[in-house]
């Protein structure tokens, strides 16, 4: 998962206030419901030392978001009065939360999310194309094409003098319109950093427009039987085939990431090893596995890569290190070198030591391993 999106939140000092909470709208009483869930979180948080004005951001915006259509959840990051980021959760939180501290406990809303690939969706007929995606960082975007629609588009039926001519002349126009329509994809795929291109609609469409999307994006199509009148057309059908091709696209990203930490011959796996990595920007990828009960701690300084296991590993610093979460200064250093994280249950990395391990961009003599001190 890329992290850019909680870059905002590391562009400002602290201390944070963090909160989950379950906002689901699927009883007649959930507004009363959610009225009492959110007054404990506050009073948590106000005996952790959070400032009233920001609670009273925290307040508004909790208490005036768009609901959502059944059951759902919030996160909201809030410093100095203000709610730096709220977001969304496809789900419940799986319980209520409030945390106070220097660096915002983001952890749970990685967990949640998991692996969010970015993907752009072709809907393509003989007269047009409607493209639409989603970035890494949940940004929609979207395109219609309007082909050219010259005469003619069908093919002419069989017999007559003219019907190889009309027919040569409807497959021209099948394959301008089809152009269009990957010229639009490419496009937003391009934008969006699309790692999967799901292409949908009419059949004899949707084979002319894969095949003049450029050979970079024709390695990341998936053509899909939806989105055409001969399928129904219905949206459900087109929605559901294209999650799952986007999740597919995770699982094989998991699944990479994975082989490629298996492969380092033994670097790059512990805590110890990990934080070393990061503080020489050397992590390309981390994995760890979620783990909401842990209680380690790392010592961090102002900068993301002002990481240690110990107050001493940073020695130097005009500001006293802080002691946190680690879980929360491992993310925030992953955001600030631009490296990504992979979240893996207990089942998925069973052997990887002290559940975190890190893909590194780089090996020299100074590369951290395994069993170091």
């Amino acid at each position: 998962m890329q992290l850019s999106f909680l870059r905002p939140l590391y562009a400002r000092p602290g201390p944070w206030a963090s909160v989950y909470l379950d906002a689901s709208r699927d009883t007649e009483d959930a507004a009363p419901a959610l009225d009492l869930r959110w007054r404990a979180l506050r009073e948590e948080l106000d005996h952790q030392g959070a400032e009233p004005r920001t609670l009273d951001a925290l307040d508004a915006v909790i208490r005036q978001h768009t609901p959502r259509i059944g059951d759902y959840g919030l996160a909201a990051f809030a410093t100095d009065g203000q709610v730096v980021l709220t977001d969304y959760l496809t789900a419940p939180p799986r319980r209520d939360l409030a945390a106070h501290g220097p660096l915002p406990h983001t952890m749970p809303l990685v967990a949640q999310k998991g692996e969010r690939v970015p993907w752009v969706r072709v809907v393509v007929g003989l007269t047009g194309a409607d493209v639409d995606g989603v970035s890494a960082g949940e940004v929609a975007r979207r395109a219609h094409v309007h082909g050219a629609e010259r005469y003619p588009i069908h093919r002419a039926q069989p017999g007559g003098w003219s019907q190889s001519r009309y027919q040569r002349e409807a497959m021209t126009s099948w394959k301008r319109n089809a152009g269009d329509g990957a010229a639009a994809t490419a496009d937003l795929a391009e934008r969006l950093g699309a790692e999967v291109v799901v292409v949908a609609g009419e059949p004899r469409a949707r084979q002319l427009l894969a095949a003049q999307l450029p050979r970079w994006w024709q390695d990341r199509v998936v053509q899909i039987d939806a989105g055409s009148p001969a399928w129904g057309a219905k949206t459900e059908a087109l929605d559901d085939m294209t999650a799952q091709a986007v999740a597919e696209a995770a699982a094989e990203r998991v699944a990479r990431a994975r082989d490629r930490f298996g492969m380092q011959e033994d670097v790059g796996g512990g805590l110890d090893a990990v934080v070393e990595a990061l503080q020489r920007g050397q992590v390309d990828t981390m994995l760890i596995v979620d783990d909401p009960s842990s209680t380690d701690q790392l010592w961090v300084g102002p900068e993301a890569t002002d990481i240690a296991t110990r107050p001493d590993g940073l020695a130097g610093l005009a500001a006293r290190p802080q002691r946190v979460r680690a879980d929360a200064a491992l993310i925030r250093a992953l955001a600030g070198t631009d490296a990504d994280v992979t979240v893996l249950g207990r089942d998925e990395a069973p052997d990887l030591p002290d559940g975190v391990g890190a893909v590194l961009r780089f090996v020299d003599a100074g590369t951290p391993g395994r069993g170091r001190g």
